[in-house]
């Protein structure tokens, strides 16, 4: 089976995402004996699989500094659901134009993995997104500083999903981080990678 097949295969398609069905993960899911996340605002997020000759890859952003959600973390493309949007998909792929101007045109949305609950207090939605090359891009200098891809290989390799601990409201909190190039992909971002991973092969 190709990776395309499995991906069509293993995510929620695009018609119960609209009828909340997914399963949930969260922050949680290393720190067991902390509470549940008291709000779940709605957001959604694109997670974009471009289709590289060379291999297929992972689009991310760096979040800008400047800017008052996440600053200088790395993240998929996404924001909070607005009243205008029709679904989680719409969310996705309005957040993705204007954080970083790939068009709707270059990008199928094929489904959903499991709804992420945050420390921060959103319930993320990610949607997964198979991108043509041949784009262009224009970031919002005041959401995000930079883009990059890594490898999918990467991503969907467990041995690179290595747990790490901080201290947090004066306890320890375990998280997952992916560290590729330079770049540190760790918490939710993380974690939802690493619940991508658990959805297409265990």
């Amino acid at each position: 089976m190709s990776l395309e097949q499995l991906l069509r295969a293993k995510l929620d398609p695009l018609d119960a995402v609209a009828h909340e069905t997914a399963r949930t993960r969260s922050d949680n899911d290393l720190n067991p004996d902390w509470d549940n996340h008291p709000e779940t605002r709605p957001a959604a997020v694109l997670a974009p699989i471009i289709k590289r000759a060379s291999g297929w890859t992972m689009l991310f952003t760096e979040r800008a500094k400047e800017t008052p959600a996440h600053p200088g973390q790395i993240s998929f493309p996404g924001g909070r659901v607005q009243a205008s949007d029709a679904n989680a998909v719409d969310t996705a792929l309005r957040e993705t134009f204007e954080e970083i101007g790939l068009a709707r045109s270059f990008i199928e949305p094929i489904g959903a993995w499991d709804r992420y609950d945050t420390i921060t207090g959103y319930r993320v939605t990610p949607i997964v997104g198979l991108v043509e090359p041949g784009f262009d891009l224009a970031l919002d200098p005041r959401e995000v500083a930079s883009v990059f891809e890594a490898p999918l290989d990467f991503l969907m390799n467990p041995a690179n999903h290595e747990k790490r601990e901080a201290q947090w409201q004066g306890r320890t909190r375990y998280y997952y981080a992916m560290p590729y190039d330079g770049h540190n992909i760790w918490g939710a971002t993380a974690g939802m990678i690493r619940a991508l991973y658990e959805r297409l092969y265990v």
